[in-house]
């Protein structure tokens, strides 16, 4: 099925340097590696004329809207993770985010609770998304431009998504696709 290109949305999600960087607070394993995956799926999708959403944390650096599993993390003296304003939330080196693009802060795991990520998206007009899903009639993961704590999670994950509808090609599969 051909994705109509003003209605389809990238989501690039947590792409921070404390989640990516060999030496971030909150890293997982696999990150570093897929960066120039992820670059080059966004290069696709805005040539493609997607609109490209950044999903990223941000949380307070007092850890007031942290989970409350997380809010040792944000003691004194402690690193902080992805704290508004620090390098740890930062973008990892090569990915931008340009003017015609869409950035969501998430202080949870999901891009869409307590955001305003699907409002913007209906407004937008986007039905179809490639990675992440809520109702939306096409959902695509680029199985090699995503990673979790191990490579088995992974697996896993993507199988899930998979016996649920979600399309799961490469980013070379993807590149050359019409969607």
């Amino acid at each position: 099925m051909a994705a109509d290109n003003t209605t389809t949305a990238l989501l690039v999600i947590d792409m921070q340097n404390d989640f990516v960087l060999s030496d971030g607070s909150m890293r997982v394993d696999g990150g570093l590696a897929i960066v120039p995956n992820v670059i080059k799926a966004v290069d696709v999708a805005r040539q493609r004329g997607f609109l490209v959403v950044w999903v990223v944390r941000e949380h307070d650096p007092q850890g007031r809207d942290v989970e409350l599993f997380r809010r040792h993390l944000y003691a004194d003296g402690q690193p902080k993770p992805t704290s508004k304003g620090n390098k740890g939330a930062e973008l990892v080196d090569g990915l931008v985010i340009k003017d015609e693009d869409y950035k969501v802060v998430k202080t949870r795991f999901s891009a869409f609770f307590a955001t305003h990520l699907h409002s913007v998206l209906q407004g937008a007009g986007i039905d179809s998304l490639v990675v992440v899903e809520l109702d939306y009639k096409s959902v695509t993961v680029i199985v090699d431009a995503t990673a979790a704590a191990t490579p088995d999670i992974h697996a896993a994950n993507i199988y899930d998504m998979k016996n649920i509808g979600v399309v799961a090609p490469t980013l070379e599969e993807w590149s050359k696709s019409s969607c």
